[in-house]
């Protein structure tokens, strides 16, 4: 598959590029140019994809560890030999600013060797049955065998790294699986498809299909023979499809409203602010463990919100391809519009803009605001844009309290040097991850992650989804003569 401008690229299915339909227009978020068309895959298409990941099991089942591993070491180093073509098409189609596309890709070699590890690892156990008189001569054993065919469905954010996070633990486990990226950044997953068949995976066993949403979710909800779903995506959506999923296992990795506590005895404000500023605006905020609300001890709140303006200040601004570039587009003018609405309306509620507020296009400046009250929808919901809230508090009990004032729960960052408070926000803030010493924003692919409340069920990173994408089996063995 080679995509350029103004032609039109097909879905993946059998390992074949499928052309003919009705075409989707990909658009730069940088200036609207077409980064180029892909034929949207229809339910029909769905169903042959569903009939081939069935038919494909037996084979996926029994590839022995060692050429699971082989396969996913050659994709990895497959990205990293086409590393600038990913970089351009990550850049090209969502947006991204070169520098953080260069660290997508390398997470994503990352994630593919963690699994080519993982699957080396994929072991079972043996348990003791002569517990009870008369089994003396019986002993078991535990393997995990894979669930069946999986359903991922990817958001245009990440649309490499968080591919791979579907993919690749997929493969270590020995399911097939149908993908359905985002129809903002539908290249960069075709490209990942097309390395994974040439490193040698069965071409039935993996299809990247450009479904629209409204076919996804039917293929997520009414097609049986698929076993797990794994969604990253909106809470509202995920959690719908999770109510209507029946059987399936359903992995949701959801919204947030990261938080981070800055208190008055952490030593480096300077680099504090450095890390706020990248964790708040880098992306144009765009992540789901997006820095969104931070609460400082009141002793150190002024010094720490101008230090935060004057990072946030020197962020340059440029175009696609320059290298110092760190403020990009939204990746829709809806989002930009959507994102200006909510300073307005906290502007109107009480809040004070301290930076930023403007939009242009769909690009919308860093902002950061201080006087939010819960309520206001960039205190409470999820804003997936470059805005931050910044509060004073005095007592360190209340700001884990205002931590745990959210519907979401993903990460929280605290930077602070007493272990007591450290063990005290460990115990109580209602998250899947705390970060010490450095913002919510912070994640390495190999460790758990998703969150609670309403932010997902389940965890990613590479090992935790391979036992999602497997279940346990036992057999019980007398002793034979």
């Amino acid at each position: 598959m080679k995509m350029r401008p103004g032609t039109q690229t097909g879905f993946l299915l059998c390992g074949k590029e499928w052309i003919e339909g009705e075409a989707l227009e990909v658009r730069s978020p940088w200036d609207q140019g077409l980064v180029g068309r892909v034929t949207r895959a229809t339910r029909a298409d769905a169903r042959e994809a569903v009939k081939h990941a069935v038919s494909s099991l037996r084979r996926t089942r029994a590839l022995p560890r060692w050429k699971r591993r082989e396969i996913l070491e050659d994709v990895a180093a497959a990205l990293i030999e086409q590393k600038d073509r990913f970089v351009s098409l990550i850049v090209a189609e969502a947006g991204k600013p070169l520098r953080l596309a260069r660290i997508e890709v390398d997470r994503s070699v990352l994630t593919f060797k963690t699994a080519a590890e993982e699957a080396a690892r994929l072991g079972g156990e043996s348990i003791p049955l002569d517990l009870a008189q008369g089994n003396e001569d019986r002993w078991g054993l535990i393997q995990r065998f894979p669930v069946g065919p999986v359903l991922g469905i990817t958001p245009f954010n990440f649309p490499l790294n968080l591919v791979a996070h579907k993919v690749a633990p997929a493969m270590a486990a020995g399911c097939p699986i149908i993908l359905k990226p985002a129809s903002q950044t539908p290249f960069t997953a075709l490209a990942l498809g097309e390395l994974i068949v040439k490193a040698g995976w069965p071409e039935d066993a993996i299809a990247v299909l450009t479904l629209d949403n409204a076919d996804a979710a039917w293929l997520a909800e009414k097609e049986d023979r698929i076993k797990l779903v794994s969604f990253t995506g909106s809470a509202r959506v995920g959690w719908e499809l999770k109510a209507h999923s029946g059987r399936k296992r359903v992995l949701l990795e959801l919204g947030g409203n990261a938080a981070l506590i800055v208190h008055s005895d952490w030593p480096d404000l300077d680099a504090a602010a450095a890390r706020t500023t990248l964790g708040a605006f880098g992306y144009a905020g765009q992540t789901c463990i997006s820095v969104q609300r931070i609460f400082v001890d009141r002793p150190i709140f002024q010094s720490f919100v101008w230090k935060l303006v004057d990072c946030a200040k020197k962020l340059p601004m440029g175009g696609a391809g320059d290298e110092a570039t760190e403020i990009c587009p939204l990746i829709r003018l809806s989002d930009a519009e959507r994102v200006e609405s909510w300073i307005k309306e906290a502007v109107a509620g009480g809040a004070k803009i301290v930076l930023g507020g403007e939009r242009n296009g769909s690009v919308v400046m860093p902002t950061i605001l201080t006087g939010t009250k819960p309520g206001m929808k960039v205190r409470d919901e999820e804003v997936f844009g470059p805005v931050v809230c910044i509060e004073p508090y005095d007592d360190f009990e209340d700001a884990l309290a205002e931590v745990n004032h959210s519907k979401f729960g993903l990460q929280a960052g605290l930077m602070t040097r007493d272990a007591g408070r450290i063990m005290k926000a460990y115990r109580e803030l209602e998250v899947g991850a705390l970060i010490v010493g450095d913002t919510p924003s912070w994640r390495i692919d190999p460790m758990p992650y998703g969150g609670v409340k309403e932010s997902g069920l389940g965890r990613e990173g590479v090992r935790w989804t391979i036992e999602e994408m497997t279940e346990p089996r036992m057999m019980v063995m007398p002793a034979l003569d």
